[in-house]
């Protein structure tokens, strides 16, 4: 198990960035108390705790988004102050945000130029966007509109143009949430480089089998404080998660799928145009979710997962209304509303912006999302918001998937993105509805939190709805669910069931492989 390193002047020599008794307040809360780090040339360093642990918080203090209430931060051997990312950025520290700093009005390189010091011309810094990511690995356009931009695309923007900057600390949270295995692979490649170079990396992460295989030492936080500094490699995923909750994580539990039930949600012949030149278009998608089943949607990002979204959640209408049915009716010309009054519920990738409104409190977010389905619950006829009963059912809500927050109702922004996402997919499970879609529900999210999050879908199944989960975490997948499709390209290929399933076959058809290919044996080396 991990215990804590004292410093040494060996290690303080070799050290890039120094941090002591660096603290946070948030009122009366301690978001940060007294974290020590030392981070050495050409290291990989994992910052791991529970969602509203302080990670997001220290790293902010480093970048200068935060000024710290009491500790010192040394750089290169001499204090330093560290007042606005610019600064940060200046001494040679860049940091890749798990919740995007984009514009989407802009194009990629737009967004690229905004955040360098030089006045490059445009075109120069469009074909530096370019030449760097070709060179890792990770496509991208840079004339390109943010704004039509998958989540996954809107990472590689934020990487590669932290990657511009030459920094000598690269801060990178979550960096592979929304990438493939892949894409994961090269980027590790990249860290390895420069490492290689000398450069160091504070990687923040809940993926531990990555921390694992890429981390030379780990310091992990719980509730604001540093409860251990450790070698990864030397530790197994379990340990890790253990010291980062305090206890076991509990596993999740899936019962064997039982016979059929009563199709819930069913898509007939979706066709789609493309509604702008990177957006991607649909064709002849057909699906099936019963009663009682959890049906997952594979693919790499940008593969037509937000247009399906779209489509079935009621964000865009079909031309026919028998295209989307719920619970046996038609739905296909319904808006959002309209879909919830039939029993569903809707869960989008994006949490901040999409899912949630980041100016608004947890119960107003709440009430946005149920004003139609709940009127008489949190509305009295003439109108007027019932704050009790919406301050209850928030309360019930943060209670039962463990939300942590700073405050009674705070805004949507103010919390963890695990946290945040674990209160929007309560606030729709506490629902409980007949029909559920989901896309990528565990991105970015801890070990526990994942754990119950995926646990509460497979219940809500088990208790008789249909779940349709769309993630590109194959882990997750094949956990939860009882068969898996595959979208590439804006093609859906015919479900799996998971006793058939393996991560060959479902890797070669998000990869485009013919379904034939992919049903072939794989061959083993001997």
């Amino acid at each position: 198990m991990g215990g804590v390193v004292p410093t040494t002047l060996e290690n303080r020599a070799s050290a890039l960035l120094e941090v002591r008794g660096l603290t946070k307040l948030f009122g009366t809360l301690k978001a940060c108390d007294g974290i020590d780090l030392t981070i050495g040339r050409g290291e990989i360093h994992a910052l791991l705790g529970e969602n509203g642990a302080g990670k997001s918080t220290f790293v902010k203090m480093l970048f200068g988004a935060l000024e710290p209430a009491a500790g010192t931060i040394r750089w290169k051997g001499e204090e330093v102050s560290i007042t606005s990312p610019g600064e940060a950025r200046r001494l040679g520290i860049g940091m890749v945000f798990q919740h995007f700093s984009l514009f989407d009005a802009l194009t990629a390189a737009e967004n690229i130029m905004l955040s360098l010091d030089d006045s490059a011309p445009p075109g120069a810094v469009a074909a530096r966007a370019r030449e760097l990511s070709q060179a890792y690995g990770l496509p991208l356009d840079p004339h390109a509109h943010v704004g039509d931009l998958s989540v996954g695309e809107r990472q590689r923007i934020e990487i590669i143009r932290t990657l511009l900057q030459n920094p000598d600390l690269v801060i990178l949270d979550e960096p592979t949430s929304v990438l493939t295995p892949q894409e994961a692979d090269r980027l590790f490649k990249t860290l390895e480089t420069l490492k290689a170079e000398g450069r160091s990396i504070l990687y923040i992460s809940h993926r531990l089998e990555e921390v694992k295989r890429i981390c030379d030492k780990a310091t992990v936080l719980r509730q604001g404080r540093v409860v251990a500094h450790c070698d990864p490699g030397q530790e197994t995923a379990a340990s890790l998660a253990r010291m980062m909750v305090g206890d076991e994580v509990q596993p999740v539990v899936r019962e064997k799928p039982g016979p059929a039930g009563e199709t819930l949600l069913e898509v007939r012949g979706l066709s789609r145009k493309a509604a702008h030149p990177f957006a991607v278009t649909l064709h002849d998608i057909s699906l099936a979710v019963q009663a009682g089943e959890v049906l997952g949607i594979a693919g790499v990002a940008g593969n037509g997962q937000s247009e399906f979204f779209e489509a079935v959640s009621g964000e865009v209408l079909q031309e026919r209304a028998d295209t989307v049915r719920i619970r046996g009716r038609d739905a296909g010309r319904l808006d959002i509303s309209g879909r919830r009054l039939m029993g569903a519920a809707f869960v989008p990738e994006e949490r901040l912006g999409h899912a949630a409104a980041p100016a608004m409190t947890l119960s107003q977010n709440l009430l946005l999302s149920r004003y139609r389905t709940d009127a008489r619950a949190f509305l009295s006829r003439f109108g007027f918001i019932r704050t009790p009963a919406l301050a209850a059912a928030a309360r019930r809500i943060v209670a039962a998937m463990d939300v942590r927050k700073s405050g009674e109702d705070p805004e949507a922004n103010a919390l963890s993105g695990g946290n945040l996402q674990k209160f929007v997919i309560g606030r729709e499970l506490d629902r409980a509805p007949m029909v559920m879609v989901v896309n990528q529900p565990t991105w970015g999210v801890d070990a526990g939190a994942a754990a119950r999050i995926r646990q509460a879908l497979i219940d809500l199944a088990k208790a008789g709805s249909a779940v349709l989960v769309i993630s590109q975490d194959l882990d997750e997948l094949f956990e939860i669910c009882d068969a898996i499709a595959v979208m590439h390209h804006g093609r859906l290929s015919a479900p799996m069931p998971i006793a058939q399933a393996t991560y060959e076959k479902v890797g070669l058809l998000m990869g485009g492989a013919a379904p034939e290919a992919a049903s072939e044996p794989v061959l083993e080396a001997v």
